[in-house]
């Protein structure tokens, strides 16, 4: 057994990175940038609403393909200031997965070259004069509730509902409207009843929108939005 999979990981197909612990890839099997571009930019709105000190949190690092992708964003609209960036992971990957998981996607290559130092030296938090990075490791369900901070906007990234039902539940779901800005949004791959009832409940208007690749459907939300569900 290698590495990886002692760290509950396997690479099916070369370089597709999928969870032992819950049997489900990292990033979708189309094109995990693409799928994050979809669901969690376009999603949110993004970046149309990038400003000085905007912040992101995320229920599910993985990769850290998101965290990529929304600074490359960032970095393409020519913002000026900070992007803040939290992400809750219970189960880290290592830092050769990660780094290896990134190397697929050449579009996000100079951002990932740049923040290769920092999973290597096991850091936790970031801290550029464009970026303000954390990482809280442990069960969201746990840490989120303790969290001090407000987020503009969500990525909900955790695995399948269906495989990981823990990261979903209607507790966690509330934990995220308390930490919501006015106005702020949401955003995940999955438009799972359950979910969607969830983020309801915890104050937010849903929408179902269409999905990335062969899904049909994804959920977009905001808090104190009006009701544009389809």
């Amino acid at each position: 057994m290698d590495q990886s999979e002692q760290s509950g990981l396997e690479w099916r197909d070369g370089d597709v990175p999928v969870s032992l612990r819950f049997d489900d890839p990292y990033y979708s099997l189309d094109n995990g940038l693409a799928e994050t571009r979809h669901v969690f930019l376009t999603g949110n709105d993004l970046p149309s609403r990038f400003h000085d000190g905007f912040h992101i949190a995320e229920l599910g690092f993985g990769t850290g393909l998101n965290l990529l992708a929304a600074a490359q964003a960032w970095r393409d609209a020519g913002c000026a200031g900070q992007l803040r960036f939290t992400s809750f992971e219970a189960y880290p990957l290592s830092p050769d997965d990660m780094i290896k998981a990134q190397a697929a996607f050449p579009e996000v290559a100079e951002i990932a070259l740049d923040l290769a130092p920092y999973w290597t030296g096991g850091a936790l938090q970031i801290e550029l004069p464009w970026l303000r990075f954390e990482l809280v490791k442990g069960d969201a369900r746990e840490m989120l509730p303790a969290w001090t901070e407000i987020a503009d906007a969500w990525f909900l990234d955790g695995f399948s509902p269906a495989k990981n039902p823990e990261l979903w539940n209607e507790a966690l779901m509330a934990a995220v409207g308390q930490a919501t800005a006015p106005g702020g949004t949401a955003a995940t791959y999955t438009a799972a009843g359950f979910v969607r009832r969830g983020l309801e409940d915890a104050g937010f208007t849903v929408s179902r929108v269409p999905g990335f690749g062969r899904k049909r459907h994804m959920t977009r939300a905001v808090i104190g939005g009006a009701d544009a569900d389809e």
